[in-house]
């Protein structure tokens, strides 16, 4: 890869729908040109804590996140290296001993709620991308995979949105919002909006590949 890659973020709240904004992304361009990089990865290890004490922790404040590191590998993704990308278990609220081996393609892209409020990350972006639902979709998005995927019980969900998740999304993910060059309504449901971003994301590709085959 002669040219360093398309760097693409995906944000926005809890459950507004960026992983079929995703998907719909990796479907348009094709999983060949891709690599994913998901933000929750970067989940801080919190092994030295009792697992009743890793419960009650914060976990939608950009603290909690190990975005340096993430930083650092799209920074080795961009100069041609391959990373190795931390694993979480999302039960336990710890890192897992394997990592997933990641090598460059020619698009990064970058998902997760927090991702725009960091701006050293900000800065590695060559499109943003801000998927807008309303609250209660959210939520109700949020229970079901946190209960289904995640190993949570509904008390548990609920304590942790009226206690984290709705206070962070209002102080952080909402107002990152600002720095999107493009905001996607309704998130996956949002047709027209997702066709316009899978033509950006060609055209950009098509003047990358341009490039290169001019080098």
């Amino acid at each position: 890869m002669a040219n360093q890659p398309l760097i693409i973020g995906v944000g926005g709240g809890s459950g507004s729908g960026k992983t079929t904004v995703v998907r719909h992304i990796l479907s348009g361009i094709g999983k060949e040109n891709i690599q994913l990089i998901q933000h929750d990865s970067y989940y801080r290890d919190l092994s030295h804590l009792p697992l009743e004490e890793r419960k009650k922790q914060n976990f939608d404040h950009p603290s909690s996140l190990e975005t340096e590191l993430m930083i650092r590998h799209v920074d080795a993704l961009k100069s041609g290296y391959q990373v190795d990308v931390p694993v979480y278990d999302f039960a336990a609220h710890t890192r897992s001993e394997k990592t997933v081996k990641v090598t460059p393609k020619e698009i990064i892209l970058l998902d997760g709620i927090l991702i725009f409020t960091e701006p050293d990350l900000r800065k590695q972006m060559d499109i943003k991308l801000f998927v807008d639902t309303d609250d209660d979709v959210r939520l109700l998005r949020r229970i079901k995979r946190d209960i289904m995927e995640r190993g949570r019980n509904l008390e548990g969900v609920m304590s942790q949105y009226e206690n984290y998740v709705r206070p962070m999304h209002l102080e952080f993910v909402e107002p990152s919002k600002r720095y999107a060059d493009i905001i996607i309504p309704r998130g996956g449901e949002n047709h027209v909006a997702l066709e316009m971003v899978i033509a950006t994301i060609r055209e950009k590709l098509a003047q990358i590949q341009k490039s290169e085959a001019t080098d």
